[in-house]
């Protein structure tokens, strides 16, 4: 064995075109998407996608819809009506357009899918029905001792 043969290959690097000091466009990894998700990205008509004026207002459109449904969902959680409902279908309608939509909606399902399966744990549904129980008994101990004190006064005169 020659002393050329055990040496590294840094000297071909260097020549090569693709050597130290040289630029290379970085190689895609395609990431893993499980079965039942689609792939990221835009989910706009292909005639839309082949223009680009025309995609960036699609784009824009999409998110005005979304921002409008989603302050109405806003809006909704005080007063009476299914906001986060109507907050996550705007996340809905900007996840056909935008990855970062997409990536929340995959999130809060994955979320949701683990809570649901914790809650289906016969110990943590048994802690719950007890703690639920016990909160209706302290309720109606509450009521009683209320109705008990002050009795029942309609806020409307039933002789009238």
């Amino acid at each position: 064995m020659t002393h050329t043969d055990t040496q590294s290959n840094e000297g071909d690097l260097a020549a090569a075109p693709g050597g130290v000091g040289a630029v290379t466009e970085p190689v895609p990894v395609p990431v893993p998407v499980p079965v039942d998700e689609k792939p990221l990205g835009t989910r706009a008509p292909s005639f839309v996608r082949g223009s680009r004026p025309l995609h960036m207002c699609w784009q824009v459109g999409v998110f005005i819809v979304g921002l409008v449904v989603v302050v109405v969902g806003i809006i909704m959680l005080p007063l009476p009506g299914p906001g986060w409902l109507v907050i996550f279908a705007g996340m809905a309608i900007w996840a056909t357009e935008f990855v970062w939509a997409q990536l929340v909606l995959r999130w809060t399902k994955r979320k949701v899918t683990e809570y649901a399966q914790r809650a289906l744990d016969p110990r943590v549904r048994r802690r719950n029905i007890i703690l639920t129980t016990v909160g209706l008994v302290i309720c109606g101990a509450l009521l009683a001792v209320y109705v008990w004190k002050y009795g029942i006064v309609m806020p409307w005169s039933i002789s009238e």
